[in-house]
């Protein structure tokens, strides 16, 4: 088997991509590797609304992508100040910033950097979007070079339901009756 060199884990400054975080973290220092922590920023982060008095002409207009990138480089650096104990403990950790669609980027970044694996946390998609869109994971997974660790949070286990949970009870101790 081959030994990790590099882990990436791209991020959307979400909950579930610190898990994804944690996970690499605890990773990368088990294992000696580095870690490339990769935001995607897009077209979407791009746009701000403005009130003028000429609103009505243009409702909206586009940053420039160096403004765009430098944001997106300052909401990573607040993402990852929670983390800091956990990145110290990595032999090398780094962050880079791309502008893009996201799961073409993230395949990129897995490509030029030359990772060994790229470490994600899905979010759980309403089952009608995900039939017609699919996640990013899922696109990765099918464009990157190297293999994708999906990390999830377990479901909470349902409630035991009718009587089969009675059978699995012990037996009553029963008195004799005379």
């Amino acid at each position: 088997m081959k030994e990790l060199q590099k882990i990436l884990i791209p991020t959307d400054l979400s909950e579930h991509s610190r898990r994804a975080l944690a996970y690499g973290c605890w990773l990368a220092s088990e294992k000696n590797t580095s870690l490339i922590i990769l935001h995607v920023t897009n077209e979407l982060t791009a746009s701000e609304f403005y009130s003028d008095e000429f609103s009505f002409l243009q409702l909206d207009r586009s940053w420039p992508v160096d403004r765009v990138l430098s944001e997106a480089s300052l909401d990573l650096s607040r993402f990852l100040e929670a983390s800091m104990a956990s990145l110290k403990k990595c032999a090398t950790a780094s962050k880079r910033v791309v502008f893009g669609p996201v799961a073409q980027q993230i395949a990129a970044v897995a490509e030029e950097e030359k990772t060994d694996l790229v470490i994600m946390s899905p979010r759980r998609h309403a089952r009608l979007r995900h039939w017609f869109f699919g996640s990013v994971t899922e696109q990765v997974t099918r464009l990157s070079p190297c293999p994708v660790l999906s990390i999830t949070e377990p479901l909470p286990s349902k409630p035991w339901r009718g009587k089969f949970g009675e059978i699995l009870k012990w037996p009553r101790a029963r008195t004799a009756s005379i």
